[in-house]
């Protein structure tokens, strides 16, 4: 198992390598430390906003709105290719060859960027999450170790980019299993023998580093739900077509207004967030302050059975992401349709009387989350050990692929390839450092 500028001519007792080795192991901690620095600083800022609004529930009328503005402005102006999710970033730097632009994209100043931005949104309410922008923020910092490899080259960057990515999934919820199986599955939708050893590596010691620094906790705590009956099993289908129909919805609406956003309002960033705000401050007040911010705590006491929500939650919670993501700043969509379909789970368990309620959370969860991502195994993975829920695997499993099957239907392309596809495509084939492709020739008269 090769890992980073290893060579079949390369003694392994190298000190070369070994300093090589040890540098790159360093950085795979730095994911760690940094996802955990930006998973305290996200709960500090989501609990700030919670606490101003239940002082003065119309702060957001002026904050939210003005607060998108100023963070997009900053953005444009100087952290331009830090907006949104991040995970579109990685993917498409997977396909970049020009190193500079590919640079421009990764680096340790926009990692630092997109904390810090992505920390602001959650301060003025946005419904953003910190997990895709910890995909960007790792890949970034191990691509900026790719010149400390004994044989740059394109292969070897591909895989620091792959590793980065996995190592911040597996900090962010402390799931290392699940960012093994997102760097194949979504990042890369295959794997190479020559950069396993590297992701593998990145997954264990970022993984170990946030652990260190939060504990060997679970994401959203322990469950012991399960379907206990055959008839049981009937909530996985329905929470499968379901939760991946309206996933499927979400990924179409977010892609299509992304790519026919009016020029008009593209050209004016700084206007469009606060347009975005003034919807989203709509969204929060008609939602009864329930729309804001991650939804992580609304998310986790659903599945520990502790609390509830309005059955319009989940549906508040898809328009506010949506609102959030149109405004341009940085920010992810993962906690969000986490919460999104938690709630739809709680809406479905009526249905369901003989089913403890927290399974078909944890159902809708997973359909609803593999609706909008289209990537089964991470999903039904990711919220396994998210729940520490075991004994859910097979009706997670089944809930993932007919929520998979289901979303196909409607959004045929996966969101974040779309995305990562957009984001290319306005760089431009020169600066994303692809061949320009001849136009033909027009037809005669």
């Amino acid at each position: 198992m090769p890992l980073l500028g290893d060579s079949p001519h390369v003694s392994f007792l190298s000190l070369r390598a070994w300093r090589t080795r040890l540098i790159f192991w360093a950085s795979a901690v730095a994911v760690g430390v940094a996802a955990s620095v930006f998973a305290l600083g996200a709960e500090h800022a989501n609990h700030a906003f919670q606490t101003l609004v239940t002082r003065w529930p119309w702060a957001p009328v002026i904050l939210t709105p003005a607060g998108l503005a100023l963070i997009a402005w900053v953005t444009q102006r100087w952290f331009a290719g830090t907006e949104g999710s991040g995970i579109p970033q990685a993917m498409a730097a997977l396909g970049m060859y020009d190193e500079s632009a590919r640079g421009r994209i990764l680096s340790l100043r926009a990692a630092a960027a997109k904390i810090a931005l992505t920390l602001s949104g959650l301060l003025c309410g946005a419904s953003i999450g910190r997990e895709g922008p910890t995909v960007h923020v790792g890949a970034s910092i191990l691509y900026s170790v790719r010149r400390l490899a004994l044989q740059p080259r394109h292969e070897i960057e591909r895989g620091l980019i792959l590793a980065g990515g996995a190592a911040g999934i597996a900090a962010a919820f402390n799931t290392p299993l699940a960012g093994l199986i997102f760097a194949i599955e979504e990042l890369s939708r295959s794997f190479e023998e020559r950069t396993s050893g590297i992701i593998l590596i990145a997954v264990i010691v970022a993984g170990l580093a946030a652990q260190v620094l939060q504990g060997n906790y679970t994401y959203f705590g322990q469950t012991a739900a399960a379907l206990g009956t055959a008839s049981a099993w009937l909530a996985v289908p329905v929470c499968g077509v379901v939760g991946g129909l309206l996933g499927g919805l979400f990924s179409r609406a977010l892609v299509t207004g992304v790519r026919r956003m009016p020029g008009a309002l593209r050209a004016r960033p700084v206007l469009l967030a606060a347009l975005a705000g003034l919807g989203l401050v709509a969204v929060g007040l008609l939602s009864g302050h329930e729309a804001w911010g991650t939804g992580y705590e609304e998310a986790r006491r659903l599945v520990n059975g502790t609390g509830t929500v309005d059955a319009g939650f989940p549906f508040w919670k898809m328009l506010a992401t949506l609102l959030s993501y149109f405004s341009g700043i940085p920010g992810g969509i993962f906690a969000p349709s986490l919460a999104a379909g938690a709630g739809l789970g709680a809406n479905m368990a009526p249905w369901f009387p003989e089913v403890p309620a927290a399974a078909i959370v944890i159902l809708g969860m997973a359909g609803y989350f593999t609706g909008v991502v289209q990537t089964p195994i991470t999903a039904f993975v990711i919220i396994m050990e998210m729940t520490a829920g075991t004994a859910m695997l097979l009706p997670l499993m089944a809930t993932a692929f007919i929520a998979y099957g289901t979303s196909r239907l409607v959004c045929p392309e996966p969101i974040y390839r779309a995305l990562a596809r957009t984001f290319l495509e306005r760089l431009g084939p020169g600066a994303a450092g692809l061949p320009q492709r001849p136009r033909p020739p027009a037809p005669d008269g």
